[in-house]
């Protein structure tokens, strides 16, 4: 599914230079001879293809990308009301094989949950993919077998060059539940036991991402609902991949949020899925979720009326 592309800044940068050309004075001599027409600058798009939670795949320019790409999506009880820490963490090779996540050469993790992380090191082990995570991330590859040169920690500031393709990573923060608190807090500081159990992967930290095409569309992807407000000034992406909050623990969440990324054309709202089903479509929303996802999407309205919202399925081809 093609989707028209949204670039705000690119219209003003136009507009400008047209006034610029139209203001240069008549009596300027013309030129000997007229310099030849450059080559248009042909635009790279990238295709977004979403894998449930906070999970994409991204291909640009023959390259695939992807973030928290999660899809064992084994149960754990969450949905049931008869959520399990000690559930054994589990690969399914033959989902990961359905999914068609290509080849892909870099991995990016928000953080290290293991509806996010489970998935990475035999994906890496498999592929040979380079993960960017924080250093939780990068002790808990080590531990789970992926060579330590695959494995390249981040903290959140970094802008990094991969040709067709730039990244920025962004300190961020993880949704707060009721108690203020959030599920398995805890860094790793060092090469921990192979993680054996779901309560073996602590949060570790949070990042989030913005993924830009030069010449194309820049795009902030977030991997939990709560962010450093002034982490965002400046990045004003076209499009926005925001997972919907998990409470109302944190002030504002939607309006501070779109305020902060300067309103995207394009908001994309993720982690509304039950992550314990297929990935099949149409994505199933668990019965106590569906009131949030309503209230989620009606304040993203509220907030950024000219923002268009596109409701994702599963690995289902966007282009913005």
């Amino acid at each position: 599914m093609s989707r028209t592309a949204f670039d705000r800044r690119g219209f003003l940068r136009t507009a400008a230079a047209g006034t610029a050309l139209a203001s240069l004075p008549a009596a300027l001599p013309a030129p000997a001879a007229a310099a030849p027409a450059a080559a248009p600058t042909r635009k790279r798009t990238a295709t977004f293809r979403w894998l449930g939670t906070t999970g994409w795949r991204i291909d640009v320019a023959g390259r695939t990308v992807l973030i928290d790409p999660y899809v064992s999506r084994f149960p754990t009880g969450l949905f049931g009301g008869t959520f399990n820490p000690a559930t054994p963490l589990a690969v399914d090779p033959g989902a990961i094989a359905a999914a068609d996540l290509g080849d892909p050469e870099t991995v990016l993790v928000t953080h290290t949950h293991w509806d996010h992380f489970a998935d990475v090191p035999y994906l890496a082990r498999t592929t040979g993919a380079r993960v960017l995570g924080t250093l939780t991330a990068y002790h808990l590859g080590l531990a789970a077998g992926v060579p330590g040169a695959q494995l390249s920690p981040v903290k959140g500031g970094e802008v990094l060059d991969f040709g067709d393709y730039h990244i920025e990573v962004v300190a961020a923060l993880h949704s707060r539940n009721a108690g203020y608190s959030l599920a398995f807090p805890g860094v790793r500081v060092q090469v921990p036991a192979a993680p054996a159990t779901i309560a073996d992967l602590p949060e570790g930290d949070t990042l989030a991402y913005v993924f830009h095409v030069p010449g194309g569309p820049s795009v902030f992807l977030m991997g939990a609902s709560d962010f450093v407000e002034r982490n965002l000034t400046g990045i004003r992406p076209d499009v926005a991949m925001i997972p919907i909050n998990s409470g109302n623990a944190t002030l504002d969440y939607v309006p501070r949020l779109l305020a902060a990324l300067d309103h995207p054309a394009v908001v994309v709202p993720v982690h509304w899925d039950n992550f314990e089903t297929p990935l099949k479509n149409p994505p199933v929303v668990a019965p106590a979720d569906r009131d949030r996802l309503d209230a989620f999407l009606a304040a993203i309205r509220a907030a950024s009326p000219h923002t268009r919202i596109l409701r994702p399925e599963f690995r289902t081809p966007y282009r913005f």
